[in-house]
């Protein structure tokens, strides 16, 4: 996040030396917030609807109740808005801007293909991420990273469809323009990456959360292993909200070279098991 920071500031600056307006920095800076913090309070409503959540009532399923509500009291967590996805595919995501308008949805295919401890071990994870805030940290790095793309865009847009940049003679004003143009071009992509491995650390992070949670690593490690095996697709499975899930909705998508793990939305799960395998609580 810290260079994430740094590489937006670097990019405003040499935008606005270009150009010769700090205008063109503070109005990108201001728009992208707002749009944001709009996303923000309604991001939870979003994500529910379009991956078609349906929102369960004690009485119509108990045993999922009883499980959410002793987590929460293990965790210390208010008691989060419940919803079941109508799909085959084992999967879960917890979503909220605080534990106090939090949801957690869970897969039809999560309540028939997991046992009782698999599926505390995969809500517990979910739970985790409410409690450490991950909707919050995630915010702040989609703040951070709309922003550099909407001015990579603006910059780009200005310098071949209109817009005069400082004068300057000799070679100097077109090296200048040249680096920001680079500049604009590779800087969306570094904000992605920054955003995709901060996703990948908060799953780790869940994942430990998750475990000391229900003092039992191999819950969520079996679950992930039958998760792995699983190959039911996800009809209501969308780009915007793949990084909210469990693990990633798209089945028989994952690459293992180094450079699609680059962008990929969540860790290797061998990864993820091997590190639960090997925790001792």
């Amino acid at each position: 996040m810290t260079i994430a920071f740094i590489l937006l500031i670097g990019l405003g600056w040499l935008f606005s030396y270009i150009y010769d307006s700090m205008a063109i920095l503070y109005i990108f800076v201001v728009f992208s917030i707002v749009l944001n913090l709009v996303a923000y309070w309604k991001s939870d409503k979003i994500a529910l609807s379009m991956s078609h959540a349906i929102p369960v009532k004690r009485e119509e399923n108990l045993p999922l109740y009883r499980i959410i509500e002793n987590l929460c009291i293990t965790a210390g967590l208010p008691m989060p808005a419940v919803y079941v996805i109508p799909s085959d595919q084992i999967n879960a995501f917890a979503t909220g801007r605080d534990p106090k308008h939090a949801a957690i949805a869970v897969t039809q295919g999560a309540l028939q293909k997991l046992n009782s401890d698999e599926l505390q071990g995969v809500l517990a994870h979910e739970l985790s991420h409410v409690g450490n805030r991950d909707i919050l940290v995630s915010t702040v790095i989609v703040v951070l990273a709309g922003i550099i793309s909407l001015l990579a865009n603006f910059f780009i847009r200005i310098s071949f469809f209109g817009g005069r940049s400082r004068d300057r003679e000799g070679n100097a004003g077109a090296i200048v323009l040249i680096l920001g143009l680079v500049a604009a071009i590779l800087a969306p992509i570094a904000a992605t990456l920054i955003q995709l491995a901060v996703s990948r650390k908060r799953e780790f992070l869940a994942d430990a959360s998750g475990a000391l949670l229900t003092r039992y690593p191999d819950g969520l490690a079996n679950a992930l292993e039958k998760i792995e095996m699983d190959q039911a697709p996800m009809q209501t499975a969308n780009t915007a909200t793949a990084h909210l899930f469990l693990t990633n909705p798209f089945k028989g998508k994952q690459k293992d070279s180094w450079f699609t793990r680059l962008f990929m939305t969540h860790p290797p799960i061998e990864q993820r098991i091997a590190i639960l395998r090997g925790m001792k609580i």
